[in-house]
C-alpha cells in the first residue's frame, strides 16, 4: 500500500502544505502574507492571525493538487521548531486536531532538518554520508548528514545568521524588506572587489556574522571612508545616502562577496576535516543566486558532488515537511497530541 503524508509548515509568514505519496512530492502550495513588507520585517501577531485565514483553503488546495482525500492520508506531518510560537501554534493545533479527527498518526518534524533533506525530493539526490550547508534568516549550520533520520550539526552561528546579515546590510542602505533578495540583484550588476570587509577569524566550524554587520554599518555610516568607528569622520546624511546611491552595485556585490566567502570557507574546512564530499546547500538563503554559482564553482574545482534543491524548496514550504514525515514514518517516529511546539530548535 502507498504510505501518503498530509504536511503542514507555518513556522513564520508562509502557510503551506504538501501531500507525499511514497517519497514522491504530488503537491506544494504555499500561501504568502504581504502585509508584513510595509512594517519591514514580520510582525508575529499578523502573521498568526494570516495563518488562521488560510490554513483551511491552502490544505484543501494540496489535497486537490494531489488528487488526494483525507481518508487516503497515512500519517500527518507539521513544523514542530524552531519559528514564531503563534505561527506554530496555528499549524500543530491545526494538524493535533486533523489527526485525532482522521485517527491518523501525527509526526513532528524540525524545520531545519527539513530544510537538509529538501536534497532528497528529486533526483539527482546525494548519497549518505554529506554535509549540507543550511543557510536561513535564523539559522547558519553546516550539518552531517549520515541518514535521512541521523543529522549532525557540527558548525553553527554564535550571534547572527547569514541570512540576517543580508536583510540587516539591506536595512542599513535603506533598501525595502526583504532586503537579501535585493542584495542579490544588485551584486549581479557589481564588482564584489570593490570593496572590503573583514572575515571573522574563528578556529573552528562555527560562524560568526555580527562583526561584519557592524564593519558594514561603519562603512555606510562613514560614507565608504572606513570600516571602523572613528570620531573624525563626520559624514552627513544626505553625503552618506550620495554615497549608497553612486555605489549601491559595488556596495551589494562586495558585502555579498564576504557573506558568501565566509560560508564556504567554512564547508571547505569541513570537507577537510570529515572527507565527506557529498555537498548539499539548503535554506532560504541557499536561493541567492551568488551563493549558487559560488558553491557549485566550489564544486567542480574540486571534483567534489554538489546539490542544490529547486528555488521552490529552498524557501519556506511543506515539501520538506513532507519529504521528512515520510522518512520519520518509515522509522515509526510518531508523537502524541500532548507534543508542544518550541520557538528555539529542540
Amino acid at each position: 500500500m502507498p504510505i501518503s503524508i498530509l504536511a503542514i509548515e507555518s513556522s513564520c509568514d508562509e502557510t503551506a502544505a504538501a501531500v507525499c505519496i511514497d517519497g514522491k512530492i504530488r503537491s506544494n502550495e504555499i500561501a504568502t502574507q504581504q502585509i508584513h513588507e510595509q512594517f519591514g520585517g514580520v510582525v508575529p501577531e499578523l502573521a498568526s492571525r494570516a495563518h488562521i485565514q488560510n490554513i483551511v483553503p491552502i490544505v484543501d488546495a494540496a489535497m486537490k493538487k494531489a488528487n488526494c482525500t483525507l481518508q487516503h492520508i497515512d500519517a500527518i506531518a507539521f513544523t514542530q521548531a524552531p519559528g514564531l510560537i503563534g505561527s506554530l501554534l496555528v499549524g500543530s493545533q491545526f494538524a493535533k486536531s486533523l489527526a485525532l479527527a482522521l485517527d491518523k498518526p501525527l509526526i513532528a518534524v524540525h524545520h531545519m532538518q527539513a530544510h537538509v533533506l529538501a536534497n532528497l525530493i528529486l533526483e539527482p539526490k546525494p548519497s549518505f554520508p554529506f554535509l549540507c550547508l543550511t543557510v536561513s534568516g535564523g539559522h547558519t549550520q553546516i550539518v552531517l548528514c549520515k541518514s535521512p533520520t541521523n543529522q549532525q550539526i557540527i558548525g553553527k552561528t554564535i550571534d547572527d545568521a547569514a541570512g540576517e546579515a543580508f536583510d540587516k546590510s539591506a536595512k542599513l542602505m535603506g533598501l525595502p524588506y526583504p532586503g537579501g533578495p535585493l542584495i542579490d540583484k544588485y551584486a549581479a550588476q557589481g564588482n564584489p572587489n570593490r570593496f572590503k570587509f573583514p572575515e571573522p577569524q574563528i578556529a573552528d566550524l562555527n560562524f560568526s556574522f555580527s562583526g561584519l554587520k557592524t564593519s558594514i554599518l561603519y562603512f555606510l555610516n562613514n560614507a565608504g571612508t572606513s570600516n571602523v568607528f572613528k570620531e573624525e569622520f563626520k559624514v552627513t546624511q544626505d553625503e552618506k545616502q550620495q554615497f549608497i546611491a553612486e555605489n549601491l552595485a559595488d556596495i551589494c556585490a562586495s558585502i555579498q562577496d564576504r557573506i558568501v566567502s565566509i560560508l564556504l570557507n567554512k564547508l571547505k574546512k569541513a570537507v577537510k576535516q570529515t572527507g565527506v564530499t557529498q555537498l548539499c546547500l539548503a535554506g532560504g538563503v541557499s536561493a541567492n543566486s551568488g551563493l549558487r554559482k559560488a558553491f557549485e564553482e566550489l564544486g567542480k574545482k574540486n571534483n567534489w558532488a554538489t546539490f542544490i534543491p529547486p528555488f521552490e524548496y529552498c524557501t519556506d514550504n511543506a515539501a520538506m515537511i513532507a519529504i521528512t514525515g515520510y522518512y520519520k514514518y518509515l522509522q515509526n517516529d510518531f508523537v502524541g497530541l500532548g507534543t508542544s511546539v518550541n520557538a528555539r530548535s529542540l
